[in-house]
């Protein structure tokens, strides 16, 4: 399915998958049991993160994302995913993240973004890049994925951040779950003041914040 025919279709890119095979269900956190658990305290793990970044193994390329709520540095994996890596890095190049936003925020679930203007007008993307869930890297919180339709070839330029080890999205059994190709090294903080904004309905569109939350820039962080 092309995802720039179906924007809708991408912006509910788990709501089948996680719904009962329903593509009219809702999705909120408390559907997902032991979340709650798994983000007894966020701000504490973010802020150990923050006194301890981890840092990039030599050769990985790192983007910044420059956001209106702050900055988060994402250390991306070629070796592991090479091709959704490459894809992700013609978008950086083009600067295609530029004055977008994040669409979609799920408290204790994940904050999505790479798709949509602040007017909700959806970006032409590039061909989809072929899925690569079977690297071996799980959804675990502050790992970034791709986001994809049904079709798990589908995945162009939007892109999610985990708040919690979500393992219902890792590839398992007859699921093809979603590629992991990244992990936030500075700036999980950031990506939780982004989980508390206040959202709502627009359309038919859920989940999408009151007060926009812009990508401001996205760029390679030179060496």
């Amino acid at each position: 399915m092309d995802s720039r025919k179906s924007p809708q279709v991408v912006l509910f890119f788990l709501v089948v998958f996680l719904a009962g095979l329903s593509p009219v269900a809702g999705v909120q956190g408390s559907h997902f049991p032991g979340l709650a658990a798994a983000m007894a305290s966020p701000q504490a793990a973010s802020q150990e993160a923050s006194r301890n970044p981890p840092t990039p193994a030599a050769g990985n390329p790192v983007v910044v994302l420059e956001t209106s709520k702050g900055t988060i540095k994402i250390e991306l994996l070629p070796d592991i995913a090479p091709k959704t890596v490459e894809n992700f890095l013609r978008y950086i190049d083009a600067g295609f993240y530029d004055d977008t936003i994040f669409h979609r925020v799920i408290p204790g679930f994940v904050v999505q973004g790479g798709g949509f203007t602040p007017e909700l007008k959806p970006k032409q993307t590039l061909r989809p890049v072929q899925i690569e869930s079977r690297n071996g890297l799980e959804n675990d919180r502050g790992t970034v994925a791709m986001a994809r339709t049904l079709d798990k070839d589908s995945a162009t330029s939007q892109f999610f951040i985990n708040l919690a080890d979500n393992e219902q999205l890792d590839r398992a059994g007859l699921s093809f779950g979603y590629t992991v190709f990244g992990r936030v090294i500075e700036g999980m903080e950031v990506v939780d003041r982004i989980a508390r904004v206040q959202t709502s309905r627009r359309g038919e569109l859920d989940d999408i914040p009151i007060i926009p939350v812009f990508i401001d820039s996205a760029r390679r962080q030179q060496p």
